[in-house]
């Protein structure tokens, strides 16, 4: 029987998405804060968003939870007319062929996928039979592979993966690759004459990426202010290469702000509502919501660089 590969065209900047929690004992989900969470980042021009991932908490919900944070977004894209794209993996198989298949029924654009996290695959061979089987589960939707190793330890080369699957997975159509190993990354995005999407997942590295020939981005601080990663585009693709390199730098001090307090997700989404007028609540546990002092600290050091804080 003949497959139609489905066909995945949309490239530039995708947000990843922070999961909205109630400020409870449970951090308990506050679906409602969505539809205004996209239309806040459709004004800002963000035409792609990312759902459960890294800073979504994705791994940290039940399957029931992401599945309503999934269909909360879906719903509300179709208002926004953003790209969405979900993140399935990181739970065991029968959990992921689940939350493929919902993901493909509410008519999600794209789907993103961890590796299997305890038994991990350890060669090219057992990474291509785990996300066979998941892409199977949805077959008619663009299926990415999400390569974290900092927090997977799945080491993996992703030139050598994309360059030996072939047609072995029909929907497959790139990887999302949040490493600083840049020349892998570029390998990646060459391998197989550039038959894959690659998302360069680092925030500090776009310029960088750009430079490289990269076009895609999925990055956190698109979240708090865009205006610095479509900024290092525009100006790559206008020839404006001091421009770029000036705006990455803006956007590492800020990074660095914000970071130096503690882990990305716990961090990061303290700086959210600093930032903006989106109040996405706390972390989950076992993340660690920060003190009143480093969060005071934190805006201090917005401020000095520069941005107007809400507090």
């Amino acid at each position: 029987m003949f497959i139609c590969k489905p066909a995945f065209t949309f490239k530039g900047l995708m947000v990843p998405v922070f999961t909205p929690f109630n400020n409870d004992s449970q951090r308990t989900l506050n679906l409602a804060v969505i539809p205004q969470y996209a239309e806040y980042l459709a004004k800002k021009k963000v035409t792609g968003i990312l759902v459960n991932g890294t800073t979504g908490e994705g791994t940290s919900m039940s399957v029931a939870e992401r599945k309503s944070v999934a269909a909360a977004w879906a719903n509300a894209v179709k208002t926004t007319k953003q790209h969405l794209m979900i993140q399935v993996g990181g739970v065991p198989l029968p959990d992921v062929l689940e939350l493929a298949k919902h993901a493909e029924s509410i008519k999600a654009d794209s789907i993103l996928c961890l590796p299997e996290l305890y038994f991990k695959p350890t060669t090219v061979e057992q990474l291509t039979e785990y996300l066979k089987t998941v892409g199977k589960a949805a077959p008619n939707t663009p299926f990415f592979y999400y390569h974290i190793p900092m927090f997977t330890n799945i080491n993996i080369h992703m030139g050598q993966f994309l360059e030996s699957l072939g047609d072995k997975i029909p929907n497959f159509a790139g990887i999302k690759f949040t490493s600083s190993i840049l020349d892998e990354g570029i390998q990646a995005l060459y391998a197989d004459n550039k038959k894959y999407t690659v998302f360069l997942g680092n925030d500090q590295l776009i310029n960088a990426g750009c430079s490289e020939g990269m076009d895609s981005f999925i990055v956190t601080t698109i979240n708090m202010f865009p205006e610095y990663s479509q900024e290092i585009l525009t100006q790559w693709k206008g020839g404006n290469v001091l421009k770029a390199r000036e705006m990455q730098a803006q956007l590492t001090k800020a990074v660095m702000a914000i970071t130096k307090y503690g882990g990305w997700v716990e961090t990061m989404k303290i700086a959210m509502p600093f930032l903006t007028n989106m109040e996405i609540g706390p972390v989950r546990s076992p993340l660690f919501t920060l003190p009143l002092e480093m969060r005071t600290s934190m805006a201090k050091d917005l401020q000095i660089l520069g941005f107007q804080i809400k507090m």
